[in-house]
């Protein structure tokens, strides 16, 4: 089985209405226009998508922030690129906390709208946490990203999400893959204090103990790789695809039931 993983695209748009210098928006435009757009081409994700859409890959897997600041227009840009990928091949999306920035219910209902086309309108928000059976492996997509305050970028993962997770992972007869848009291993909690995942120790502990096997997230923008085991069971970060130009492979292969992974260079 082989994936293509990607995230943190992170589309960018002026402020559309004069409310969005009434909330968290105006820190992510101020933040764009004088950063984020001279990090992230837009124009490197239409190549990785048209990259992705002639590969062989069984499953594209996108793990958030596709947007600056979660606003309608920046999802329409994103879903220029990226619907007619979804229209190709299997595609999983889950948002990240700039997706799901403000509680602004015009850039919450554009989230939900492109959470339903990048899922091949197989999933809408309400049904997260959700266990899907793709070929070889078992995809469990947990929704970790919510509006927080002005200076935070933090997650968090709900204890009764925690509990399903759990009850989903009793009987497992097959590799488990996570997909979320935080890291779940933190190694530097003090310097991330503003960007962690709250209340990720269960899920952390269940992939230690081997009940999840691969950990795929973004939120950090370079790419890394943090194996537990010898046989390719981990954590791996995308990073950002528009920033590095890279974009993930894993292939699980059943026959000898080990992990490989390798950037793609865009």
């Amino acid at each position: 089985m082989k994936i293509l993983h990607f995230s943190d695209s992170h589309a960018g748009a002026p402020a559309e209405e004069w409310s969005s210098y009434l909330d968290k928006r105006w820190v992510g435009i101020f933040n764009y226009w004088f950063r984020r757009r001279f990090q992230h081409d837009q124009k490197v994700l239409k190549k990785a998508a048209e990259i992705m859409i002639k590969s062989d890959a069984d499953l594209i897997i996108c793990s958030g922030d596709i947007t600056s600041t979660g606003q309608p227009s920046e999802f329409k840009k994103a879903l220029e690129i990226l619907e007619p990928l979804a229209k190709s091949k299997r595609m999983l999306y889950v948002p990240g906390n700039h997706d799901f920035y403000v509680f602004d219910e015009k850039c919450n209902n554009a989230m939900r709208d492109a959470f339903l086309v990048l899922n091949n309108n197989t999933l809408t928000m309400s049904d997260l946490p959700a266990k899907i059976t793709y070929d070889e492996c078992d995809i469990i997509i947990v929704n970790e990203s919510w509006p927080a305050n002005l200076i935070s970028s933090c997650g968090s993962v709900k204890k009764k999400d925690s509990n399903l997770i759990e009850n989903m992972l009793k009987i497992k007869d097959k590799p488990v893959i996570l997909l979320g848009h935080y890291p779940l291993i933190e190694d530097r909690p003090i310097m991330r204090l503003r960007h962690r995942l709250w209340g990720q120790e269960r899920l952390s502990k269940m992939l230690r103990d081997g009940k999840i096997d691969i950990s795929l997230c973004g939120h950090v923008h370079r790419p890394y790789q943090m194996q537990l085991g010898d046989r390719g069971r981990g954590e791996y970060c995308s990073g950002s695809v528009t920033k590095n130009a890279v974009i993930s492979e894993i292939i699980y292969d059943k026959e000898v039931d080990v992990f490989s992974h390798k950037l793609i260079k865009i």
